[in-house]
């Protein structure tokens, strides 16, 4: 029970000092006149200002509250690492007893998780999110378990108590670090892109080692071993190997001693494109289609276009002499002989053999095709005749055999079954929805995928691959017929520009491909393949853990899986003879980039309440109670502030000047000051 005098003023607190010095004016006056009844005059007006100021003797109930003490436990990952697991648990188990055995105290426990999307250590939110849920006037001290290593040591809160950390860790530790930096997400395939890598020890090395072992491995493959300085930038040219994501991983073995290797690893992932498509396009006989490759070619601003043309064959005689032609001899042999390598895409349009180019040169183009090239052939009536390329040395690679017959009727192209699971193919409009062509050639003895038929289901466009190469023969030269829109048209310009890139080799049209996607922690799987079904997915973690994956239909030769990983890091995907690999993340989180216990980022934090920097393994500080403002740290110790907090249960008032009282005292006073002027006078 407390008692204290409170005042309820009638009228406002400055009407009633305007009041007072009214009276105070009016007594003053009496004074100076001499009047003998001033001093009760005065008295009066006291007793009615303090009847006006409302006093009341209040008696107040109290129970008192205890203080609340908070603990903060970081259990993100880098305190998995070492000893720390175990000084956490030997110190929080400490701490408890001493806070349970303190009068009028109580613990708040509240644990610090690993920040989402690779936050990191987020204590300073987490501590902001409970306080708001604590009385403020109730926290007597904050204790913080942690390596210090906290990621939004810069976030502001008003801190109602000091707050004191704790270190975890060993001042012996040491960890090796590997870190890449200047990674661009596209680089040109088979040029050398610049990477900047370097190797760091961190902490008490044990050791004065300059050099350390690297190994670097694409794509999943065997790596190659390096030696590398420590503490230094190192420049690493990095030549990619395909178009597409490429993954690249960096990895140092573990040394002796270090905390963890889970920061000795980082992997790139880089998208590989072409600088130019250099493409050769040889046209024979001119035709009303003549341009339709051409075209397609030139409107893609990526695309090296050569163009062959045949305007005046040997057979042609209109007496005019050589000297006098403005046409200029084409450089064939240095195309098909010296430069030949250097196209990605040989177009053979309605070609046939004039004599132009000789037996070896078709014979190059097609060693060219067997050592990774590509050749499309859009076949007209001359591949059906006796000087059909088939006749030549290159008809060895070409997937479809001429049986001489040129059909000459309406039909409408029809993508095959087989087609419906082909990236070249697949998704392109209905044949009812397309207008017919009118010309087909006969092709028997298809080899590879026929991805389009025609007339009575003939083979129309065929895809091989041989060697290492790519060889597609389309048997008609009415494709052009779409681009005029004859009948409706139809999906000319799509069609020849995926069969394009396909030869090419583009990624995104492999037929059999296993690709992933990643969003966060969870990947996208997808397998394509010209079959009817796949194998069960199987799924290779960081950590060695494999997990198999049922692979679900998602359409004409797609299948989908969804995995979410258990942890981030380089995953490695395999179904049958596919292979793939997916970084979740970076290899080496936020939270395994500093991985020595070091308090400094929270040294300005913790000066705000004098708190301090103590390490755990110096022994676990003992409780003291301090003072609000004075140092709250010290050797072996550490502060507690009690707040005597309470709550009221009962409160009661009892007006110390009552009216009656007031009436009967102002008016005895004034009466007195009456008669003794009236008697004086």
């Amino acid at each position: 029970m407390t008692s204290t005098i409170v005042f309820d003023p009638l009228i406002p607190w400055a009407l009633l000092v305007m009041v007072a010095v009214i009276a105070f004016l009016g007594v003053l006056l009496a004074v100076l006149r001499g009047l003998q009844g001033w001093a009760l005059r005065g008295l009066a007006t006291l007793v009615i200002l303090g009847a006006l100021a409302g006093p009341s003797f209040q008696q107040e109930e109290r129970a008192p509250l205890t203080d609340i003490v908070m603990l903060i436990e970081d259990n993100s990952a880098s305190q998995n690492l070492g000893t720390r697991p175990a000084q956490m648990s030997r110190a929080i188990d400490a701490l408890s007893a001493q806070i349970d055995a303190r009068a009028n105290t109580e613990l708040r426990r509240v644990s610090v998780p690993d920040g989402l999307s690779d936050a990191g250590t987020e204590l300073m939110t987490t501590l902001s999110d409970a306080l708001a849920e604590e009385p403020r006037a109730r926290i007597a001290g904050i204790i913080a378990l942690s390596d210090g290593r906290v990621h939004d040591a810069n976030r502001p809160v008003d801190l109602p108590a000091p707050m004191h950390l704790l270190l975890t860790g060993e001042q012996t530790d040491w960890d090796r670090r590997l870190s890449i930096s200047n990674a661009p997400a596209f680089a040109i395939i088979g040029e050398p892109v610049t990477l900047t890598l370097r190797v760091d020890d961190l902490g008490a090395t044990p050791n004065d080692d300059k050099l350390a072992e690297l190994d670097i491995s694409v794509d999943g493959d065997d790596p190659q071993r390096f030696r590398v300085p420590i503490g230094e930038d190192m420049e690493i040219p990095v030549t990619l190997p395909h178009g597409g994501r490429n993954v690249i991983r960096f990895a140092l073995p573990q040394a002796e001693g270090e905390l963890t290797d889970r920061n000795n690893a980082a992997v790139i992932q880089i998208n590989g494109v072409r600088d130019r498509l250099r493409v050769l396009l040889v046209s024979g006989e001119p035709h009303p289609g003549g341009r339709t490759w051409r075209n397609l070619l030139k409107s893609d601003s990526s695309v090296d276009l050569v163009h062959f043309t045949i305007l005046r064959p040997p057979e042609k005689q209109d007496g005019v002499p050589v000297s006098e032609l403005s046409l200029i001899a084409f450089p064939t042999r240095e195309l098909f002989m010296d430069k030949i390598d250097d196209f990605d895409l040989i177009i053979f349009d309605r070609y046939k053999r004039r004599g132009i180019l000789p037996s070896l040169y078709l014979e190059n183009v097609a060693n060219y095709v067997r050592n990774g090239g590509a050749v499309l052939v859009a076949a007209g009536p001359d591949f059906a005749s006796a000087d059909s390329l088939y006749r030549t040395p290159l008809g060895a690679v070409l997937p479809a055999t001429p049986t001489a017959r040129v059909l000459e009727e309406p039909y409408l192209p029809v993508v095959t079954d087989l087609g419906d699971r082909h990236p070249v193919t697949t998704g392109l409009p209905t044949g009812g929805d397309w207008g017919r062509w009118l010309r087909q050639i006969d092709l028997s003895d298809a080899k590879g995928s026929v991805v389009m038929s025609g007339i009575d289901d003939r083979p129309l466009l065929v895809l091989d691959r041989v060697g290492e190469g790519r060889v597609a023969l389309l048997g008609s030269d009415h494709a052009w017929l779409w681009n005029r829109g004859y009948e409706g048209g139809g999906p000319q310009l799509e069609l020849l520009r995926r069969l394009a890139h396909w030869m090419m080799g583009e990624p995104e049209l492999e037929e059999e491909a296993l690709t992933a996607t990643a969003e966060g922690q969870t990947m996208r799987i997808q397998r394509r393949t010209l079959g009817d079904n796949v194998p069960p997915l199987s799924v290779t973690g960081p950590d060695g853990t494999v997990m198999n994956l049922t692979l679900e239909p998602a359409g004409p030769g797609r299948f989908e899986a969804v995995f979410t990983g258990p942890e981030i890091g380089l995953y490695r995907l395999e179904n049958g003879d596919q292979l793939s690999v997916i970084g979740l993340g970076p290899a080496a989180p936020r939270e395994f980039v500093e991985t020595i216990a070091d308090g400094t980022a929270m040294e300005p934090v913790l000066a705000a309440g004098r708190g301090g920097i103590l390490r755990l393994e110096e022994g676990l500080p003992r409780l003291r109670n301090v003072r609000a403002g004075r140092p709250a740290a010290g050797r072996g110790w550490i502060g507690l502030t009690p707040r005597a907090a309470y709550e009221t249960r009962d409160i009661r008032q009892t007006p110390i000047l009552p009216s009656w009282l007031v009436l009967l005292l102002s008016a005895a006073l004034i009466t007195a000051a009456w008669l003794v002027e009236g008697r004086r006078r």
